[in-house]
């Protein structure tokens, strides 16, 4: 099967977040069912999900070791002209969820691993396919936290996310936050005696906006990104029953993008220090008042030297494109700080294309990516020493 053909079964597995990717999974493991082919799978702690782990090559050897997402973002109330979970050709385009985002490498994968069964690789070749990215980056930490126990690490791993071909050596970390406040409730009636949750909550508006202007002002910059500098984002603030009841709990849910030179530890104590601030002139008159702050997930951000061979070996399997940071995150980061691998982003399609309706990928895009695993196929029938990878 060419990598269209499997793009084409692999859009067809309706892998949300929410649901299971183990059907897909079959799929891979009867595609590669060789037995060249050693394939690992780490469950969920439910079962109903899996990350896989593909390798074809020497067993006691290094690989470089390929990285995607099976799982996609829901297409519930999006306007799609074609059955999303469908591979519809449009001119020089494939639409369909998950195309861009992140199918579409996977597919290009598959093919490169159908195409070194016939090959002796000197260097193994590696696939991992994880689940739950979209919701966090979950899944994968369960197979690091098996692979960082094995003997034998990858020389370098290539995480597949659209960059429309480019290689990207960074990209940002996130640390997604709830804040919830604890006031005193009672009838709207009695309100100036009482003590509101969501006006608590709403302090922190005014916070939000000072810490981003800091941040916009600050020392840590970095111009190869499109927003320069790390961010602040409340996302959403949730309290309150009727409009005759004083809400007594409030929550506000917001994420921070950050630099990976940014210093998180001096900014979350600022967070914290407005938190207990705003706490601390309320708990006169009202003793229950309370803030809560914690972190709900987080990921490191990634930044790989442009002068590590690494960024030139990729270039060098890229028609020698320049190298590019990139604003969204992606597994790449967790894989770099829990195996010491370097770590590139480079896929085929943008993520413009992600996360909307009628989600595509063109043709160009998935025959520069086969291009490239050819190339790297070649490297490795060679021999890929450490050198060529790491300073």
């Amino acid at each position: 099967m060419d990598s269209i053909a499997i793009l084409e079964k692999l859009v067809s597995f309706p892998t949300v977040s929410r649901d299971s990717n183990l059907d897909l999974l079959d799929f891979v493991e009867d595609l590669l069912s060789s037995k060249r082919f050693s394939t690992t799978r780490v469950y969920s702690e439910d079962k109903q999900k899996a990350n896989l782990l593909v390798k074809i090559g020497p067993e006691d050897e290094a690989g470089v070791l390929l990285s995607g997402h099976s799982d996609v973002v829901p297409v519930d109330n999006q306007d799609w002209s074609v059955p999303p979970f469908e591979l519809t050709p449009s001119g020089d385009k494939f639409i369909g969820r998950g195309t861009a985002d992140m199918k579409g490498f996977l597919a290009c994968s598959l093919a490169a691993l159908l195409a070194a069964k016939d090959k002796s690789l000197k260097t193994p070749l590696w696939l991992a396919i994880s689940y739950d990215e979209e919701v966090g980056c979950i899944g994968v930490r369960r197979l690091l936290d098996m692979m960082v126990v094995t003997e034998t690490k990858p020389l370098l791993c290539i995480v597949g996310e659209p960059t429309l071909m480019e290689v990207a050596n960074g990209h940002k970390g996130k640390v997604s936050l709830r804040l919830t406040c604890h006031g005193r409730g009672g009838h709207s009636a009695m309100a100036p005696h009482l003590l509101n949750a969501l006006l608590m909550a709403s302090e922190f508006a005014r916070v939000f906006r000072l810490i981003q202007d800091d941040l916009m002002r600050g020392d840590v910059q970095d111009e190869d990104y499109e927003i320069p500098f790390s961010s602040i984002h409340m996302a959403k603030i949730e309290g309150g029953i009727a409009a005759n009841i004083v809400p007594e709990r409030a929550t506000v849910d917001f994420e921070i993008r950050h630099l990976p030179k940014e210093n998180l530890d001096k900014l979350m104590e600022k967070l914290e220090r407005s938190a207990k601030d705003i706490e601390g002139y309320t708990k006169h008159d009202f003793p229950e008042s309370r803030i809560e702050l914690e972190v709900v997930n987080s990921y490191p951000g990634l930044i790989t030297s442009t002068k590590e061979p690494v960024a030139e070996f990729m270039q060098s399997l890229t028609d020698k494109n320049p190298t590019i940071k990139v604003s969204y995150g992606t597994e790449g980061g967790l894989i770099h700080e829990r195996l010491g691998v370097p770590t590139i982003i480079c896929g085929p399609g943008s993520m413009d294309q992600g996360h909307k309706a009628d989600e595509f990928i063109s043709r160009d895009q998935l025959a520069r990516c086969d291009r490239m695993f050819a190339r790297l196929l070649v490297r490795l029938e060679a021999g890929i020493s450490l050198t060529d990878i790491r300073s």
